[in-house]
This record gives structure tokens, sequence and C-alpha cells, in this order.
């Protein structure tokens, strides 16, 4: 059984900062790759940030500039430093792991429980 789980959300003023963490626990093999998604009230999940294995990163366009993802491979926890923090940021910010469970099985999906991020203006 593998396990994501979130921490770091709260209620930040604009302009402000705050870093998310997300920890893969359970049984894993091998990650292929970390990210966040993040939905907000009435819209669907939308990408934010991910990172592979190897490093290679992808932000969305909204976020470029402002946030950081960085990963710790010996702890499988994957880091979102998010700073000029804006409203439309507020969302339920989720952790996925595209993860290998048991070397002989494939590689796929898994979510954390999520976590509130909340901007004000």
């Amino acid at each position: 059984q593998v396990q994501l789980v979130e921490s770091g959300g709260g209620l930040v003023q604009a302009g402000g900062s705050l870093r998310l963490s997300c920890a893969a626990s359970g049984s894993i093999s091998s990650i292929d790759a970390m990210g966040w998604y993040r939905q907000a009230p009435g819209k669907q999940r939308e990408l934010v940030a991910t990172i592979t294995s190897g490093g290679r990163i992808n932000y969305a366009d909204s976020v470029k500039g402002r946030f950081t993802i960085s990963r710790d491979n010996a702890k499988n926890t994957v880091y979102l430093q998010m700073s000029s923090l804006k409203p439309d940021d507020t969302g339920v910010y989720y952790c996925n792991g595209v993860i290998k469970p048991l070397p002989w099985l494939p590689s796929r999906d898994y979510w954390g429980q999520g976590t509130q991020v909340t901007v004000s203006s």
C-alpha cells in the first residue's frame, strides 16, 4: 500500500509565501515522478508543477517564477515553495506520485488527501 501525506497548507495574505511537503511511504519499488495539482471551487483539478526522478521539471504558466518544486529522492518527498501568492492560487492542493509499488507491477498514479491553501486579498 502506497500513501502520500501532504502538509503545509494554510491561510496567507496575498504576496505571502507557503511551503508544501508531501512524503510517499509504504510499498515503493521506484518513483517515476512526483508533483502538485490544485483544484479551486467549481473548477477542474489542474497541474501546478511536476518533477521526475531525473530532475526534469514542468510548471503551469500561471505559477512560473513564483513557485519552486523540489524533491528529496532519499526521503521520497516532494516540496512546493510558493511565493508571491495571489487569491487565484486558492484551492485544495493535491500531491501526486507516479509510483511502481513492486518491481513486477506497472507504475500508476497515487494521490494524497489534499491540503487547503487560502490566499486572502
